[in-house]
């Protein structure tokens, strides 16, 4: 329960424990049957058996091995990131014209509304908003909720990362053991927890630095390998749309790829139009509507509704693909993954119009992301298995796309290559699975 800490098997009375644990082992027998059952009338044995059952061993292969963390580089880190921090308090104080709590929403919404005289955008209970979203509008036209969010990033940063990951280096190995949720997300992907290392940022320099603390152990080097857009070739594979799938086929950036067909350009594609074509190609797949579309490029509504439809005109069949999806998972009640793994959706016939709506978007957006979460899951399997015959190589992590491995220097580039290898081959798809990997001293050093 929320605001209860988990508390261990210790603080449980022998006799207590013993006996809950006798009801819980006599329940398997019966819900084994039952459960068995239900998955092969879904048509999903297979998924549990042949990808998830088996994933169980790699992950706690993994959450045993854990990550090497040099702690001395966060601690440099984090005086670098506290001093930076004064001096935007500094900063914000003198812009207000007081001394203020910045982490206090209603001081916040007084400054920037009242003295600064900036446009309130919208309520919550206790006043003006001043989330992210509303400041990144105000942030375009004043230094205050600029420098404020920054302010957030870093102080954020600061405690849930470079303060809070020396704490959590188990002093028997110097290593960080997170453990992995297997059936956590609905789309199928890992997530991870206690600590979360997948939720590094990656899109600031600071946020990114932190993966040099993570290094690897004496006479070893550290393997990343990481899929190259591969929700992207997923949509491809899925909606077989013969202009994507060529796209790919041709081995040109694809977002450059989309930008010369919308904008009918010949020779170099320029910066701004490659961009713009990057936000509709992911966005497609998570449902994204033209005023999402107009937010995120900074451009008029009706530009971005010109935009989505040249998009469709392109790949006229990702939108049959997309709506048909909705439709059959309408009629259904459900979206599938490439192997098999379902999602139930009922919104989609007797929600609300929001509900609805939110239903719609998981529709499009599940069997792209969960058929790449099965990918790479696969992918673990596959590597795993060939690392039978390395038992000096590890693996240790997975990020989304991307696997990091440990092993002894001089089998840096053999085993570069059997990744690639067994990550590119996990399974047959219409395009090319393509794999950028690198080694290094550090995480940092592998990209």
């Amino acid at each position: 329960m929320r605001g209860r800490s988990r508390t261990g098997p210790g603080a449980t009375p022998v006799a207590h424990a013993a006996a809950a644990g006798e009801r819980m082992a006599a329940a398997c027998w019966p819900l084994e049957t039952a459960l068995t059952k239900q998955l092969e009338a879904r048509e999903q044995w297979k998924l549990y058996s042949a990808l998830e059952h088996p994933l169980i061993d790699v992950l706690v292969r993994m959450e045993r091995a854990g990550v090497a963390l040099d702690v001395a580089v966060l601690k440099t880190m984090s005086e670098d990131a506290s001093r930076e921090i004064a001096a935007l308090e500094t900063k914000l104080h003198e812009i207000a014209g007081e001394p203020i709590n910045l982490a206090s929403g209603q001081q916040l919404g007084r400054v920037l509304f009242e003295k600064l005289g900036l446009p309130a955008k919208k309520k919550t209970k206790t006043g003006w908003s001043t989330d992210s979203e509303v400041l990144d509008e105000l942030a375009l036209v004043h230094e205050f909720p600029r420098l404020l969010l920054e302010w957030r990033a870093l102080t954020k940063l600061r405690s849930t990362y470079l303060d809070a990951l020396p704490l959590a280096v188990d002093p028997a190995d110097g290593r960080v053991h997170t453990t992995f949720e297997q059936t956590g997300a609905a789309t199928g992907r890992l997530s991870s927890w206690n600590p979360n290392l997948q939720n590094i940022p990656m899109r600031t320099p600071l946020g990114r630095a932190i993966r040099k603390a993570f290094v690897a152990a004496p006479g070893c080097v550290l393997v990343g390998a990481d899929y190259s857009q591969i929700e992207l070739r997923v949509m491809a594979h899925l909606s077989q749309d013969p202009q994507l799938i060529e796209a790919f086929a041709s081995g040109e950036d694809i977002h450059s790829s989309t930008a010369r067909r919308i904008f009918k350009i010949e020779g170099d594609v320029p910066g701004e139009l490659r961009s713009r074509a990057k936000v509709v190609n992911f966005g497609v797949m998570y449902g994204m509507g033209a005023r999402s579309l107009a937010q995120q490029m900074g451009i008029e509504l009706k530009e971005a509704k010109e935009f989505i439809e040249s998009y469709f005109s392109v790949y006229a069949g990702v939108r049959r693909f997309l709506d048909r999806t909705v439709e059959e998972a309408r009629e259904r009640g459900y979206v599938e993954t490439l192997l098999g793994r379902r999602r139930w959706l009922p919104a989609l016939r007797n929600g609300g119009g929001l509900e609805r709506s939110i239903a719609e978007r998981a529709a499009i957006n599940t069997p792209i992301q969960g058929s790449a979460a099965d990918l790479v899951k696969q992918a673990m399997l596959n590597v795993q298995n060939a690392l039978r015959s390395r038992p000096s190589t590890r693996l240790l992590l997975q990020v989304h796309d991307e696997l990091l491995l440990e092993c002894p220097v001089a089998e840096a580039s053999s085993v570069t290559e059997m990744v690639r290898r067994e990550m590119e081959g996990c399974y047959p798809l219409s395009v090319p699975l393509t794999v950028s990997a690198g080694t290094g001293a550090t995480w940092f050093d592998v990209h």
